[in-house]
């Protein structure tokens, strides 16, 4: 499915050179709050967490939330990052920074859907920015490439590399010049000169090392390599030990070369990065990148992990300093990023994320709104104006109805928004994973409708058969829901069922989601949706 130029200004893409409303944190007149106002974090738009502290550290992660396999590179003085998007549409947004920690979004660099995006490569090469993105459909998956003269784009049409068996590509051009790809389970296919083309046959090219025996991992399971040169020698970066499973199971492991064709030599201290204990902050610790910082020769790991006890916010983007030795290797210096490190010399902050917040002012959608798993004419649902979210129904419930969500990396949050419904029209506010499993409250015109389970269950006592107009409020307090619903957004009444969702995540349900804030449209007619509030608490207690 293409995106028509109607549907990719409707979710405020930058076509022909458009901004994205709010890109900046100008879709609302908050500022970031004062930092030292979130536990060991600093406060962001909306109350967000967020890395930079103030005092000239931060406390991991640099992106909360579901930012998974960060792929970044340094350009000039200025960072580029993406990370997988899997079933969220728009995918693939662009980040950028100038000191490793704070961050602004830019735009999506993907708007024809192809699948469920996996770990993505963005790289330059020849004044050019490319990415290689690993998509599965249900019958069909490959490797794409898409291309751009700038990061904000715009950025191509995906071109099909014709790779099925393979994910995870990891660019990088030979001391031949040639460029090669380097997939998962130590394979490698060479490209054309333009990067769009495969130029041979994949080729198994290294065995990866090999952790104990007596390691709690989820599978051998070789992906992510992400490739490096530097001065004499090639390094190679790959993931092992499966992606979830159990926290001591991902990890990072190095080997490097003097040629792009081999022998490849393991690093001896390997593995590089690894949760030794469940006890740790950080579960799952993987697919790293190295990356040079503002100052020369201040080296960086940047790789994701989950947080602990709290699978449901996906892996999160996390930074780790490291130290080149004297032969050579390097080593990991941030142990299990349970403190805080300084903040990387030599760069600037950028305003860090956006407002979730949401007035629904101008025409289009803000950047952090995203469809799951679009299908064709998905975006022709979607009409803004005066202030109004109109939503046009489609299935019967939250599971095959694609809701409309964003990604959010508090422990702690409320969400509130005022919802009207056709009569015809089931709508509601929930927390979604994916279309198995989600909690939440809607209503129609029998009343309110609990979800639960990816279930639902219909109450008609608790408000007025026929009503047509009710504000909804969600709290997520580390996994404890509650909810409230008003007839006049005054007046408040707790909703008298309260949910545990800790198990609303990847090791329960598959998919590598995140359990994030949705709202929805089923059955017939339209909802129109208002003033979303969104409110990090930072109080952070139990």
């Amino acid at each position: 499915m293409k995106l028509s130029r109607r549907e990719g200004l409707g979710f405020g893409l930058a076509a022909a050179g458009i901004a994205l409303t709010g890109c900046e944190g100008r879709g609302d007149d908050r500022e970031p709050a004062s930092a030292q106002a979130c536990g060991p974090w600093g406060r962001g738009f909306d109350g967000q967490r967020i890395a930079d502290r103030g005092d000239g550290q931060f406390m991991n992660p640099i992106l909360s939330g579901d930012r998974p396999d960060p792929s970044i590179i340094k350009d000039g003085d200025t960072y580029y990052l993406t990370c997988s998007s899997f079933d969220a549409y728009p995918g693939l947004l662009i980040w950028m920074s100038h000191d490793l920690v704070n961050w602004r979004p830019l735009q999506p660099a993907l708007t024809t859907p192809i699948g469920s995006v996996w770990a993505p490569d963005l790289i330059k090469h020849d004044g050019r920015y490319y990415i290689y993105i690993p998509a599965r459909q249900p019958d069909y998956r490959s490797i794409y490439v898409i291309h751009a003269d700038s990061p904000e784009g715009p950025w191509s049409e995906p071109v099909d590399l014709g790779l099925p068996d393979h994910i995870d590509p990891g660019h990088i051009v030979g001391e031949d010049g040639k460029r090669y790809l380097f997939l998962s389970n130590g394979d490698r296919v060479r490209l054309t000169d333009d990067g769009l083309a495969t130029d041979g046959e994949v080729t198994h090219v290294y065995d990866p090392w090999m952790y104990p025996d007596d390691w709690d991992v989820e599978c051998f399971c070789p992906e992510g390599p992400k490739m490096l040169r530097r001065g004499d020698w090639f390094y190679m970066l790959t993931a092992v030990g499966g992606t979830a499973g159990p926290p001591t199971g991902h990890m990072v492991i190095a080997a490097r070369s003097r040629s792009i064709h081999g022998p490849w030599d393991h690093a001896p201290n390997n593995p590089q990065v690894r949760t030794e204990s469940r006890e740790e902050v950080w579960w799952s610790r993987g697919h790293a990148t190295l990356i040079e910082g503002p100052t020369p020769d201040d080296w960086y790991l940047i790789y994701h992990g989950y947080e602990n006890g709290f699978w449901t916010l996906g892996r999160q983007c996390l930074l780790e300093p490291v130290r080149w030795t004297e032969t050579g290797w390097f080593e990991a210096l941030g142990g299990d990023l349970s403190q805080p490190f300084p903040i990387p010399s030599g760069g600037r902050p950028v305003t860090h994320g956006l407002t979730f917040s949401d007035r629904f002012e101008g025409d289009r959608l803000r950047p952090h709104w995203g469809f799951f798993r679009p299908q064709d004419g998905e975006y022709d649902r979607v009409r803004i104006s005066r202030n109004t979210l109109h939503l046009a129904a489609r299935g019967e419930q939250p599971a095959d109805c694609s809701p409309l969500c964003f990604v959010t990396g508090d422990l702690r949050y409320e969400v509130e928004i005022e919802i009207e419904r056709d009569p015809g029209t089931q709508a509601g506010l929930i927390f979604f994973y994916n279309d198995r499993l989600y909690a939440g409250m809607g209503f129609d015109s029998g009343g309110m409708i609990l979800h639960r389970y990816g279930e639902e269950r219909s109450r008609s006592g608790d408000i007025p058969a026929g009503t047509n107009r009710l504000w909804m409020r969600l709290e997520n307090n580390r996994h404890l829901v509650t909810g409230h619903f008003s007839l006049d957004g005054q007046r408040w009444q707790k909703f008298d069922v309260q949910m545990e969702v800790s198990g609303y995540h990847h090791n329960t349900a598959y998919d590598f989601l995140s359990l994030r804030p949705a709202i929805y449209a089923s059955r017939s007619g339209e909802a129109r949706f208002r003033n979303l509030a969104y409110t990090g608490m930072c109080d952070l207690g139990g």
